[in-house]
């Protein structure tokens, strides 16, 4: 007996050719679209969710399956906005879209559809549900250029169970091909590129809008003043252009290399190879979640410090207070508290962790 799934209709092609797939394999599907976010006021400009709405049920007509909007907004204000503003409000980077997953995709939505009777959640994630010595287990996608493991990195073992991603095994031209093969509706829709379910919004003008401006100092590394910024919370570790402070009189470009909220100041260096506060050969991991069983041994494995980069070596070392300390095989640039590091064993996703410190050399 066919496994009955829920797929989540974003309204762009990725989920929608998931959604043909699993038809096309016989499986008996129903779509849903997650209302999560309302920009009500009106003052973050274009919010298009009504269009993705509207392209999601198309899809679903084109397919001939169930549709239906979920609203998921409380959830998703408690669970994300709120762990975002905070997350900026004390001072560290937070990451929504693997939030967004965890907590959403695979959190809310998913016990609606276990409680309206389905069997397995599918997305539009370039990642692979594969078995692994008898367990569901998540692997990277085959399109290098768009694997989206990293953003998948702090699921529970059984939401892992749950999940099914049908665009996995394709490369993004094959899925636009199939999108036209199936006759989709939005089969040359651009890929959206805001926050998750937040649109087509940049983060700057989404925490201007809910967080106040809280001027300071920008000094250098001797504590010269240089001049004044707007708000920590506009800043990111490694950041080379909005900075306000010209620097090509040297030829080199001014980096962010702290954000100090004991004094909120913003400490920038001229980059160099060897830039204080800039390159860290370690860190320590805190809030572990692991997708199969947990690591609980030290080894040698893999982790993308951050998404697009690319897998590092480096050795995996639990501590006695249940955080992980990670040594790189190569110092990493730029590594932010609150930011996720996701763990491999090769193509296999194991778990992803929380930035707690950053560890430099000259410490």
């Amino acid at each position: 007996m066919s496994e009955k799934t829920l797929v989540a209709l974003s309204g762009g092609v990725d989920s929608a050719v998931a959604a043909a797939l699993l038809v096309e394999q016989g499986v008996e599907v129903s779509g849903a679209y997650m209302k999560n976010w309302i920009n009500e006021d009106n003052i973050l400009g274009d919010c298009p969710w009504m269009q993705d709405v509207e392209d999601a049920q198309a899809v679903a007509q084109t397919l001939g399956i169930d549709f239906e909007v979920v609203n998921l907004m409380d959830d998703y204000k408690s669970r994300i906005v709120d762990y975002l503003l905070k997350g900026y409000e004390d001072g560290v980077t937070p990451n929504p879209d693997v939030m967004c997953n965890r907590e959403i995709k695979f959190g809310v939505f998913r016990d609606w559809a276990i409680s309206q009777g389905f069997d397995a959640v599918a997305t539009g994630h370039y990642a692979r549900s594969m078995l692994h010595e008898g367990e569901r287990a998540v692997y990277t996608g085959l399109d290098p250029n768009k694997d989206q493991t990293y953003f998948l990195s702090l699921m529970q073992p059984e939401q892992v169970v749950d999940a099914r991603f049908p665009v996995g095994e394709l490369l993004k031209p094959e899925v636009r091909e199939a999108a036209r093969r199936f006759k989709l509706p939005n089969a040359d829709k651009k890929d959206s590129q805001g926050i998750c379910f937040i649109g087509q919004v940049k983060m700057s003008d989404f925490l201007q809008a809910y967080l106040p401006d809280e001027p300071g100092a920008i000094v250098n590394l001797d504590g010269e003043e240089l001049g004044q910024h707007r708000g920590l919370h506009f800043y990111t570790l490694g950041q080379r252009k909005g900075i306000g402070v010209p620097s090509n009189v040297y030829k080199k470009n001014y980096v962010v290399v702290e954000k100090r909220k004991s004094d909120n100041t913003l400490v920038i260096a001229l980059e160099e190879p060897d830039t204080p506060r800039l390159y860290s050969s370690a860190c320590i991991l805190s809030q572990l979640s692991f997708t199969n069983a947990p690591l609980q041994e030290r080894r040698h494995m893999q982790a993308r410090p951050r998404y697009r980069a690319p897998s590092v070596d480096m050795e995996y070392i639990p501590m006695e207070d249940g955080r992980v300390r990670v040594e790189w095989s190569e110092p990493q640039r730029a590594l932010a508290c609150g930011q996720i590091c996701a763990l491999y064993d090769g193509e296999w996703l194991r778990g992803g962790g929380i930035y707690a410190e950053i560890l430099y050399d000259e410490l």
